[in-house]
């Protein structure tokens, strides 16, 4: 039937937009266009989260060139509806088009084109506008926080979140699970504390999310203690929540305690998944617990046959190399219902290592060096393996092809963490500010080793 006026066709298309029938949504628009109904800002802006929701950028331009007939471009509501359409398609360049089009852009226009940036790895461009923003509120805050969470920039989530607290915005539930994932990332407990702190003084009491975060926060920074007592804490759970603690135990090499948790959870009636069970395996795998992980994934076939991933099956190769049953493994490899990938045999070379096996390393390592020439912890691995069997001639051939060859090595890292500070350090490195005296202090230590055996 045709609509008589914007309003109840505006109403029409925001019902299928919420019904999620978006296909249809943009279709109705179409039919409103060609009944001669004129469209006002807010049906534009909710034909657009149709488009955004079909993933379908064609729809977007069409619709941008009816806002721009219109005469609607500048609108402020159009605008951010338009910047936000453009990244999350990831055309980053019509994005700003469209906000540079807007008249007086809002906090919402910005944090939009921000978010796109973050998500397309642009991260100088998002903390760019971010900076000159006229307006700053708790979601573009929140957006920033999250984006570099995401993105793996550790250190600069968290500078921001105390550069939030210190300009006066107050977080909310959704700025603490992203800042908590950046410090057990980093393996920074002081300050996982310390943000733990700020959230019960600032919200009192703690959701489930944030809840979550804290229980895997804290295993992963290695405090297993505060992570259970975070769990305990609890008093809504669900099925996220016993995972983070189940990963946290197998992380921290507690296997029985995972399984236990496990047996817990079950008896509460709920139903592992794919993180469960690789959480599972992962704790089986590092207490020597062969035959319960093995049984847990083979009970995963029979009864939950469709949360298993690859990394399940890869799971179970490393558990049964580990513990020198590498017939086992090559039968279990055999029967996948895939071809197995790199990280398979990998995890055979690691047993291989374990175990002194050399005849199988090689073997194996020409499996990984056949699927990825240029892959170099084939001959890491394998060079690792010659080591530990005292075959130092193999080792230096190993190292030598790898020269030839013009292969990199990917650079180990470690980190300590200073009064709240976490200090990250590569192989060789000169770049930490006290370089100096860091290793003046170390060839003292070494000096100071020699002496005493000198003297023994």
């Amino acid at each position: 039937m045709p609509y008589r006026d914007v309003v109840a066709a505006t109403a029409a298309i925001g019902a299928l937009t919420r019904g999620s029938r978006h296909r249809d949504a943009v279709t109705l628009f179409s039919r409103v266009l060609s009944d001669g109904i004129p469209p006002n800002e807010f049906t534009f802006g909710t034909v657009l989260r149709s488009a955004t929701a079909l993933r379908d950028l064609r729809v977007g331009t069409q619709l941008h060139a009816c806002v721009a007939k219109f005469g609607l471009c500048s609108n402020v509501f159009v605008g951010s509806a338009l910047v936000d359409h453009y990244a999350k398609m990831g055309a980053m360049a019509e994005a700003q088009s469209a906000l540079g089009d807007t008249h007086e852009p809002n906090v919402v226009s910005y944090t939009a084109l921000i978010a796109g940036f973050l998500k397309n790895g642009m991260f100088d461009d998002a903390h760019r506008l971010f900076q000159c923003m006229p307006e700053r509120n708790v979601v573009s805050w929140n957006a920033m926080i999250g984006g570099c969470s995401q993105a793996g920039l550790n250190e600069e989530a968290v500078g921001l979140f105390l550069e939030m607290c210190r300009q006066g915005v107050r977080p909310n539930d959704s700025t603490f699970p992203c800042v908590l994932t950046s410090v057990a990332n980093a393996g920074a407990l002081g300050v996982g504390r310390s943000v733990h702190a700020s959230a019960i003084k600032l919200l009192g009491k703690l959701d489930v999310y944030i809840g979550n975060s804290l229980v895997s926060c804290y295993a992963r920074c290695g405090s297993l203690e505060d992570s259970v007592l975070a769990f305990r804490k609890m008093k809504q759970k669900n099925l996220v929540t016993w995972n983070a603690l189940i990963c946290g135990y197998a992380q921290n090499g507690r296997g029985q305690e995972a399984l236990g948790a496990y047996e817990t959870m079950r008896a509460m009636g709920l139903k592992a998944d794919n993180v469960t069970l690789l959480g599972l395996l992962f704790g089986c795998n590092h207490a020597g617990l062969v035959d319960e992980g093995y049984s847990l994934f083979k009970t995963a076939q029979l009864e939950q046959a469709g949360i298993l991933k690859p990394e399940h099956y890869a799971c179970v190769v490393d558990l049964l190399s580990r513990a020198n049953r590498f017939d086992d493994a090559k039968r279990f490899l055999q029967e996948l219902p895939f071809e197995p990938g790199i990280g398979f045999w990998k995890s055979m070379i690691g047993g291989c290592q374990i175990h002194w096996n050399k005849d199988l390393a090689e073997s194996v390592a020409e499996r990984i060096q056949a699927l990825d020439p240029k892959d170099t912890s084939s001959y890491i691995l394998l060079s690792n393996v010659y080591s530990a069997a005292g075959s130092w001639q193999s080792v230096s051939m190993i190292r030598r092809q790898i020269k030839e060859k013009g292969l990199k090595r990917i650079t180990g890292c470690s980190w300590i963490e200073v009064q709240n500070d976490v200090h990250v350090f590569f192989n060789g490195d000169s770049r930490h500010s006290q370089c100096d005296e860091i290793y003046m202090m170390l060839e003292s230590c070494l000096g100071t080793e020699e002496d005493e055996h000198c003297l023994v």
